[in-house]
């Protein structure tokens, strides 16, 4: 079995949950019951270099959110699908659209409904604080929480693997 450096230097498509992967996994309710979530900025920026790098970014969630779709939409995330459980055949579904092979495929996770789509998936990443059956399920794991730069991490692995980084972080040395 390939390393997951190996894996990561050919991924086109980094798919991720949103709930406990871009954020936390807690949610606020303001004084009109109006649902609030953080994303991370740094998170967000490691977004934007992946998808500057030729990576396109894409969302799979459960539950749906305008907030999501203003984060996504922020970021330039163009394939956001919410409301779907079943994230391997969401997984498959986003692959075949995108015309991308699911072994050029990264998807990241952290709790029961990702480990189907973790296995399918050329790279199958987890947050240091996803549940047990997604980090055995996990080719790699970042060492950031969920919503605490685990993202961040992950596009950093996939740039680094694929030669990128060196260049991206000398635009900003410079």
């Amino acid at each position: 079995m390939p390393s997951p450096e190996s894996r990561a230097a050919t991924i086109q498509l980094l798919v991720m949950d949103v709930d406990g992967v871009l954020t936390d996994g807690q949610i606020y309710y303001g004084e009109t019951g109006e649902e609030l979530k953080a994303f991370g900025i740094k998170d967000g920026l490691g977004i934007k270099l992946l998808h500057n790098a030729g990576v396109k970014p894409a969302i799979i969630t459960g539950r749906r959110s305008q907030r999501v779709e203003r984060r996504t939409h922020e970021l330039g995330i163009e394939t956001v699908i919410q409301g779907r459980d079943d994230k391997l055949q969401a997984l498959q579904e986003v692959c075949e659209a995108q015309h991308i092979d699911l072994a050029q495929c990264a998807y990241m996770g952290d709790d029961l409904p990702d480990p189907g789509a973790l296995c399918a998936a050329g790279l199958g990443m987890a947050v240091a604080d996803a549940s047990a059956p997604v980090c055995e399920a996990a080719d790699w794991t970042s060492t950031a929480a969920g919503g605490r730069g685990a993202v961040r991490e992950a596009c950093e692995f996939i740039l680094a693997a694929r030669g990128d980084w060196p260049s991206l972080l000398s635009e900003f040395n410079s």
